[in-house]
């Protein structure tokens, strides 16, 4: 008898406890798509957008909600290239000339840490890299306007900051040896094992889009300027002009992509005298935001309505493997990898305002379509065209930089 009531007394401990239940053990955490967007008409306020990237989701490629922000659009631009690990993302517009930090941990409940302008005496922020602290090192396009600088607003800086958006520490990269030279801070890769930052100078106006040519490169640990230099010419004078997004290739060299549509080698980076080198050029022009998984560089490519992917297993020698068409009409500009979903996503900003996710072989380089994202009309992708918003907005959203969760 003692036993029993001994032996009942466990099962109601046990019965007491929260039990797990089959599908809370096997669940798999959701995967998400964070997309920072405007209104096309310039009318209505910058907001973040949350959509289902869960392939194994019901709601795949559904939109899950929204964050609205008290910015009216002006140019809604970048975000970070991939999502740090403190789920604390940066986007900006920039136009506007302010970054938002976006506490995105609980992908349903997204919410505005802080926003910022200019910072240390520099403004227009642009692009966005971790640093191996976790802090955040930007590009800013300009130093204050109005400064006794005779290259004030022809010249920018980098700027580290943490995720609370305060100030670490911040340095010029002015050039007394480049004094003519257009030297707008834009995009930039860190290099912690050489202790270095290869930064991009091209211009965001329209009236000297193309009149950067230069890349330096700094020293990381103290953030000092060591060398400023040309990009290397090719045949057709062209395709180094306006230097963007830098990447780092798997040989440890250094890819630059350019408007021009040209792939910019750079080496040397731990020495004296670094060396450009146009190894690749794309067709056409106004080529956008790069992307490398493995030994691959897929290129978003206007000309052609779509992506191409060059291999970069040797980085001095890229080869086209594969390209894809996404429509007759499409303006292919943002392109970002989520390695836990292993899909890239493609923006355009630009109408048809559709985004797609796409499937790269890594064996091949092979890119298709992933024809199961798709949104409530039933078409292939996520239309940010007219609708209605859920944070009571309606309108036709623009969309540009774009995280997949990590």
């Amino acid at each position: 008898m003692r036993r029993f009531v001994l032996a009942m007394a466990l099962l109601f401990c046990v019965g007491a406890l929260p039990m797990k239940s089959t599908d809370q053990k096997t669940a798999v955490p959701g995967d998400y798509l964070f997309v920072w967007a405007g209104d096309a008409d310039h009318k209505g306020n910058d907001f973040l957008a949350v959509i289902d990237a869960d392939p194994s989701s019901a709601s795949y490629g559904r939109l899950l909600t929204t964050l609205a922000t008290d910015q009216k659009t002006m140019r809604v631009h970048h975000t970070e290239y991939t999502m740090p690990a403190s789920g604390m993302l940066f986007a900006n517009d920039h136009d506007a000339g302010r970054t938002f930090i976006f506490d995105v941990r609980d992908p349903l409940h997204p919410k505005t840490v802080t926003s910022f302008a200019d910072m240390a005496g520099y403004m227009h922020p642009h692009s966005y890299m971790r640093l191996p602290n976790g802090h955040v090192l930007a590009t800013f396009q300009h130093a204050h306007h109005g400064e006794s600088d005779a290259q004030s607003g022809m010249t920018g800086g980098l700027v580290e900051i943490d995720d609370q958006g305060k100030v670490v520490r911040s340095a010029s990269n002015a050039d007394p040896a480049f004094a003519d030279a257009l030297l707008m801070p834009y995009s930039l890769v860190v290099l912690p094992d050489a202790d270095r930052i290869v930064s991009t100078n091209s211009s965001m106006h329209l009236d000297d889009i193309f009149s950067g040519v230069t890349y330096q490169v700094w020293r990381l640990s103290d953030l000092k300027l060591l060398k400023t230099a040309y990009l290397d010419v090719g045949e057709n004078r062209y395709a180094q002009t306006s230097p963007e997004e830098a990447r780092l290739a798997p040989d440890g060299s250094v890819l630059i992509q350019t408007l021009g549509c040209g792939l910019e080698r750079i080496t040397g980076v731990d020495t004296n005298e670094p060396k450009s080198k146009l190894v690749y050029t794309f067709p056409g022009n106004w080529c956008g935001v790069p992307t490398v998984v493995g030994h691959y560089l897929v290129q978003s490519v206007p000309t052609i309505h779509g992506l191409m992917v060059v291999d970069i297993s040797n980085a001095a020698k890229p080869v086209e493997v594969s390209r894809l068409k996404l429509s007759d009409t499409y303006f292919p500009h943002w392109t970002a990898w989520g390695a836990k979903t292993q899909r890239i996503v493609a923006t355009s900003g630009a109408a048809p305002d559709r985004l797609y996710l796409l499937k790269l072989d890594q064996a091949t380089g092979a890119l298709t379509f992933d024809d199961a994202f798709r949104d409530a009309d039933s078409k292939m992708g996520f239309s940010f065209a007219e609708r209605e918003w859920p944070q009571g907005w309606k309108g036709t959203g623009a969309p540009h930089g774009a995280v997949l969760s990590r």
